[in-house]
């Protein structure tokens, strides 16, 4: 199978049949073996009831139904689990993506060996100032945060090769950063494409503004993992060595005053430098263990799959 066209949607009844007729025109005038995945996350329309009309309908169709919203992170990740399809396609199902560029997708992961191709709405016809400007900056922060160097990490046209979306796991709201997520699993070889983008045709968008809020968090999470998931001690570590070394500089600053200069001077306990130098030696001691745990975390799983490694390469021997 060349193609599988994954699709997320939420109460999108009045666009799917004809987005349905629309990629199939396209698959047929290119000799295309594919599917089309429509993930219905819960939606409260006659959505399902047209997926299960164009199932009929069309044999490439199928449906996957969540009996209620989970978000568009883990519709994805069904899709991916049960595409079967050489490339990936991702797009959404309000007919602001077009799929006369599938093709081109196509030929750039087949032809040019990219990974991963992201989409990139260069024209947009979203109101100015609740999407176009936050998500230029929010595509900002998400270049200088990652390292990966895309215009527009949130466009829901893309193309993968089929072992990527195998070997990532698109949790929580993460899909805005599968390409960072691909790119932390390995796959370094991300392109980029400009795309058609259409005004939306039917109903109304079903993100507001809390999801450039999420998105922030959710960056502050990658980039988290990506720089200190596989060695917490230098982050919590290093926070903990500084804090105990702050707090000790007060306690032997107090203990040399008290011994040698003003003995008769207030009690330690009376001085606002004693309840600084406390804290800080706990909170360093705190950051200390939690590295010094998270170090021991990270060791056992890396220890886990060396041996289901070693254990699938005996199972293989003659």
């Amino acid at each position: 199978m060349n193609l599988s066209i994954v699709i997320p949607l939420l109460n999108e009844e009045e666009s799917l049949e004809e987005l349905h007729d629309w990629i199939a025109g396209v698959m047929q005038s290119n000799h295309f073996l594919y599917e089309i995945l429509f993930i219905d996350d819960g939606s409260t329309d006659n959505s399902w009831k047209v997926i299960e009309k164009l199932v009929k309908k069309n044999e490439n169709v199928k449906g996957i139904r969540f009996q209620r919203n989970f978000g568009k992170s883990q519709a994805l990740h069904a899709g991916f689990k049960v595409a079967q399809g050489d490339v990936i396609i991702t797009m959404d199902a309000d007919l602001q993506d077009n799929p006369e560029e599938i093709p081109q997708l196509y030929n750039l992961i087949t032809k040019e060996g990219f990974d991963l191709v992201s989409g990139w709405k260069k024209i947009r016809y979203d109101s100015l100032f609740s999407k176009n400007i936050p998500s230029k900056l929010f595509n900002w922060a998400a270049r200088i945060t990652s390292n990966v160097k895309l215009h527009d990490f949130n466009c829901g046209l893309k193309a993968f090769r089929n072992d990527v979306v195998k070997n990532i796991e698109v949790s929580g709201e993460m899909h805005r950063y599968i390409p960072v997520l691909a790119k932390n699993a390995g796959y370094s070889h991300i392109g980029e494409k400009v795309v058609k983008h259409q005004a939306r045709k039917y109903g109304k968008t079903k993100f507001g503004a809390e999801r450039f809020i999420n998105g922030l968090l959710d960056l502050i999470t990658i980039w988290f993992v990506s720089k200190f998931g596989k060695r917490p001690m230098h982050l919590f570590g290093a926070l903990g060595v500084l804090m105990f070394f702050i707090g000790f500089g007060f306690a032997l600053y107090l203990g040399i005053d008290k011994l040698f200069i003003n003995p008769f001077g207030r009690l330690l306990s009376e001085r606002p430098q004693f309840y600084v130098s406390l804290t800080s030696m706990i909170i360093g001691t705190q950051f200390f263990l939690a590295g010094f745990l998270g170090e021991i975390m990270v060791r056992s799983r890396v220890n886990v799959q060396r041996y289901m490694i070693s254990e699938e390469l005996n199972l293989s021997r003659p």
